[in-house]
């Protein structure tokens, strides 16, 4: 199984959602790889927000060696799964399938814990005191793929 992990610049939401998810998947023995990507390209190349970094080590997770990276179309091939932390990215991402069966990948990642809610991954970037519940909800959220993917 391939996780892709999709916010806006890669900085904040995503790279929380990818070391969460893969010391969950550590933590259940799973063969499966994660990546994150945003939609934007105005951070490429730098790591994780200050903020996510330290939240992440609090909860005993080290993100430090993400970089961020654009989402491009390929990612649509090379993934089993792709989830997006908000609406605005579920579209950018739909948007440039090609073809159903890409489109059937993306999911918004708070429906694997309150599925067909449509709830969205507030944005931390503005709000130094957001990042902790980013990371509680993600945190479910990847709960959730584990016991609905494995």
């Amino acid at each position: 199984m391939k996780i892709l992990m999709v916010c806006l610049g890669n900085i904040c939401r995503s790279p929380l959602a990818e070391g969460i998810m893969k010391q969950k998947i550590i933590e259940n023995g799973l063969a499966w790889k994660v990546d994150s990507a945003g939609t934007g390209s105005w951070h490429v190349g730098n790591l994780p927000d200050s903020r996510s970094i330290d939240v992440a080590y609090k909860n005993g997770i080290d993100i430090t060696n993400q970089r961020a990276r654009k989402f491009v179309k390929e990612d649509l091939e090379q993934f089993d799964l792709i989830f997006a932390m908000d609406s605005s990215n579920y579209s950018n991402i739909v948007n440039m399938a090609s073809h159903s069966s890409q489109k059937e990948k993306v999911h918004l990642i708070m429906n694997m814990t309150e599925p067909q809610r449509n709830i969205t991954v507030p944005d931390p970037y503005w709000d130094d005191d957001g990042f902790d519940q980013v990371f509680e909800m993600l945190s479910r959220a990847c709960d959730g793929i584990i016991q609905h993917y494995s």
